[in-house]
């Protein structure tokens, strides 16, 4: 597998792991919103390349047909297998930006709000209905010419949902079906990085990677427990998702194992 890497702190990390792995890779600068690389790669098997660093790349992935390239995802609440165990996720309310101003009433509610596609538009995070209304209202007054590519648009989705008191919070990274590695990344209001999970825990993603086989054939769970006990947050993009306490030795391993479509 050839590697193509924009250079981050955690993607410094993923090298020192291809290192010890004697897996080479190249470093490469990526023109924002567009996502063509410099310096342009010189591939030898446009089916044999995998890219890591910001969502961006999934671009020129798909101009130069590198497989597998970028994991791209469907959006998670599309996904009636996951329904039952979403955070919240029967209570949601689906609204596109421009329909906010109107459809929710400011209220001084707060929502738990992220957009559907996972595309790095506006990180999951609680806002009032104030806020989210002005944040609308902001964007609605820009013509959609002058938004920037991987900005809130007027037609972004969006999800709302019921803040939860959230006791840990854990990723996970599936290749080819298997949770091959983890991290805590928050325990009650605490961030912190810790490579452990509960074997609960662990069971139950597995079990979300199980009963839905088809998904993607690499992608990160972000998993959590609640008073109402272990519930799916959301789905990321391995390729630009933060590694947090990952053990990237066996994540590097088991992606450049990955065989063909």
């Amino acid at each position: 597998m050839q590697w193509l890497l924009q250079q981050f702190e955690d993607t410094n990390k993923l090298a020192e792991a291809l290192d010890q792995l004697g897996i080479s890779y190249t470093w490469h600068k990526v023109v924002p919103f567009v996502g063509e690389l410099i310096p342009e790669p010189v591939v030898a098997d446009p089916g044999s390349v995998v890219m890591f660093g910001s969502y961006t790349l999934w671009k020129n992935a798909e101009a130069n047909g590198y497989r597998p390239g970028v994991f791209k995802l469907r959006p998670f609440v599309h996904e009636q297998v996951w329904h039952p165990y979403l955070l919240n996720g029967a209570d949601a309310l689906f609204l596109t930006l421009r329909d906010v101003p109107q459809c929710l009433a400011d209220d001084g509610r707060d929502w738990f709000l992220r957009p559907v596609d996972d595309s790095k538009e506006e990180p999951g995070n609680v806002k009032s209905t104030g806020e989210i209304i002005r944040m609308a209202e902001m964007v609605l007054a820009l013509d959609e010419d002058e938004i920037p590519n991987g900005s809130l648009r007027h037609d972004t989705l969006l999800m709302l949902t019921e803040p939860v008191r959230i006791s840990s919070e854990w990723r996970l990274w599936v290749v080819d079906g298997q949770i091959v590695t983890y991290s805590l990344y928050k325990d009650g209001s605490r961030v912190v990085h810790r490579h452990e999970i509960d074997g609960d825990a662990l069971d139950f993603g597995q079990r979300m990677v199980d009963i839905n086989p088809g998904y993607s054939q690499a992608y990160v769970i972000d998993i959590c427990r609640t008073e109402e006990g272990l519930k799916l947050l959301e789905t990321n993009c391995l390729n630009a998702a933060g590694f947090y306490a990952a053990d990237l030795v066996k994540l590097a391993r088991a992606i450049d194992g990955l065989a063909r479509d």
